[in-house]
């Protein structure tokens, strides 16, 4: 099984999600959250900010820890055939924007960047850790965890 640590950022602002639309492998785009990978050695805490500089042009700053999210998609699904299945573990992290410009990636999988109405979030093609993370900011739990988000129609693994 492959195992993947990665940081993502939820930002609300005047009723607006900051999201990544993310090209996957074989050209799906789905919305997803601004983060991604952390790399070996990396604070998920530095990862976040990282991550939304390099997918979106934005600065941003952690306000709080959301939460961590931890799931397994099986191998029959993975995007990339003849892959194990593949353990994500997924902490969230609120953010607050303080500057930049807003672009797509250079050179990466994030074709664009938007602010979007929350109330448009259910009507995209978008990933299940963008309904986590909105989940986990829209109640912030005390213990940091949400219900596994069912992946089917407009929701992607």
């Amino acid at each position: 099984m492959d195992l993947r640590l990665a940081a993502y950022a939820v930002s609300v602002e005047g009723g607006r999600l900051l999201l990544a639309h993310a090209v996957k492998p074989g050209g799906e785009r789905v919305w997803t959250l601004p983060g991604g990978k952390v790399e070996h050695g990396e604070d998920p805490f530095d990862a976040v900010i990282r991550e939304v500089a390099e997918e979106t042009g934005l600065d941003a700053v952690v306000e709080r820890l959301l939460g961590v999210d931890s799931r397994v998609t099986p191998a029959a699904e993975r995007r990339v055939p003849g892959r194990p299945a593949l353990h994500n573990i997924g902490v969230f992290y609120q953010v607050r924007v303080t500057g930049g410009r807003l672009r797509p990636e250079p050179n990466g999988d994030t074709a664009e960047s938007a602010w979007t109405p929350l109330a448009d979030v259910p009507r995209l093609v978008r990933s299940s850790l963008l309904d986590i993370g909105l989940a986990l900011a829209q109640t912030t739990p005390p213990t940091g965890h949400v219900a596994p988000v069912p992946v089917g129609g407009l929701v992607r693994y």
